[in-house]
Order: structure tokens, then sequence, then C-alpha cells
């Protein structure tokens, strides 16, 4: 973008009741370690608001694009009747964050899906769901505990996006009862330690990668320096 020698990167964000000073109201807010993990790489962060009404058109402004994590996606999207444990998803968010998605990929926009994001990245290829992990795998070890991270292994394709970044195998922070039923049309670059599916990429794409961890939790910036990279070179052509 003329003028500006940071790339510009959108960062996806939710809409909560929220605290501050002596107020006690709905809020448009995002975890402060999503904006300092894309101004440690370089980039210049701007917060998108969840909006049915999110004009298409925004990602012509952007250099690269976060979808952050957050409430689940209705499973209508995905053709299911909602789990017992799938609860409190925002419409407004899962249709006006398809709605940006499908712009980005249009425009071979660089994309990082974090945890939700990559749920919605697996949605949006025509995949499905596995709507409460537990079931499948007979562990917590993804969400521990409400608030707390949990920590496992990943372990990567070498000749991926994520895994050029990060090598063969990396430790993570993660928090999520979701995961990855059928990935549709996307590429699995990336498994757990229990062999559920933790990265995917968009073939074909500049930079189109979703993770279910959560790399803004954690102390490596690769992913993000990998994103932010990759909007400048695409800035550059």
């Amino acid at each position: 973008m003329g003028g500006v020698t940071r790339p510009v990167i959108g960062i996806s964000a939710y809409r909560e009741q929220a605290r501050w000073g002596v107020w006690d109201q709905p809020a448009v807010l995002i975890p402060a370690t999503y904006v300092d993990k894309v101004e440690a790489a370089g980039g210049l962060p701007v917060v998108i608001p969840p909006s049915s009404a999110l004009d298409p058109q925004l990602v012509g402004l952007l250099d690269g694009l976060v979808l952050a994590g957050g409430a689940d996606l209705n499973p209508e999207l995905y053709d299911q009747q909602p789990h017992r444990q799938t609860t409190a998803w925002r419409d407004d968010r899962d249709s006006g964050e398809l709605s940006l998605l499908g712009a980005a990929l249009g425009r071979d926009l660089p994309v990082l899906g974090i945890c939700r994001g990559l749920q919605l990245m697996t949605v949006y290829a025509g995949g499905r769901l596995e709507q409460h992990l537990p079931d499948v795998v007979g562990h917590q070890r993804h969400r521990p505990k409400a608030g707390t991270f949990g920590e496992h292994r990943v372990f990567l394709v070498d000749d991926s996006l994520v895994g050029q970044a990060l090598g063969a195998s990396a430790t993570v922070k993660s928090y999520h009862h979701q995961g990855v039923a059928d990935a549709g049309s996307l590429t699995v670059v990336g498994r757990a330690d229990d062999d559920t599916i933790e990265a995917v990429e968009v073939p074909e794409m500049r930079f189109a990668v979703g993770v279910l961890w959560h790399p803004e939790a954690g102390d490596d910036p690769r992913l993000f320096k990998a994103l932010v990279n990759a909007a400048r070179v695409a800035t550059a052509e």
C-alpha cells in the first residue's frame, strides 16, 4: 500500500459483554496478544469488528488477515445439528468472516486462521467439524479447563508453509473442544500427538494457513512473522 512501510494486517474481533472502568456493556474486543504479535512481527494491526454487514471490499485496504479465535461456529454451516457442548455461536461473526475470508482468498491475500479461524476455513472449504473432540480422543488435553491453555506437540509436513516456519514439530498452546472431522478441499499439513488435525493450508495460495492452536498465547513469533513476510512480499509485487 502506497506510503505504508509496514504491511496492514486485519485481525477479526469479538463482540462481548465487557467491564472496564465504570462501564459494563457490549464491546468489540480482542486479546492484546494478537495485536502484540502482529506488531512484533513488523505488521500494522487493524482490528475488524464482527458484523454480518462486513463489506468484502475491506480486504482491499489490507495486506494480510488474521482470523482470530472465539466462539463455536453455528453447526448449520456444515449441515449438522448442535452437539450439547456446542453453544453460544455468533451468527453475525460467522457470516461476516466467511464473506471476508472468501474475498481474501479471491485476492490471494495472506491469511492466518487461528483456532476458530481454522474451523472457519474448514467450513468455507466444504469440510465438517468434530463438535466435541473429547468424544473422539477420550481426553481433555486440548482444553484442560476453563481459562487454561493446554500444551501438546504437533507434527508438521516438512515442505508445508507451517513446516517451513516451525520445523518438523513444535510444542504449542491450545484451547479448543472442537476439531476437524473432514478438511474439505484444504490440505492437512499438521497433526497433534493424538493424530487429530492441527494445521491446514489452502492449496495454491500464497499464504493461507490455519492452525488449531493459539500461537498468539505462546512465545514463538514465527507464524506471525511468516504471515507478515508474505504480506510484505505481496505488497512489493
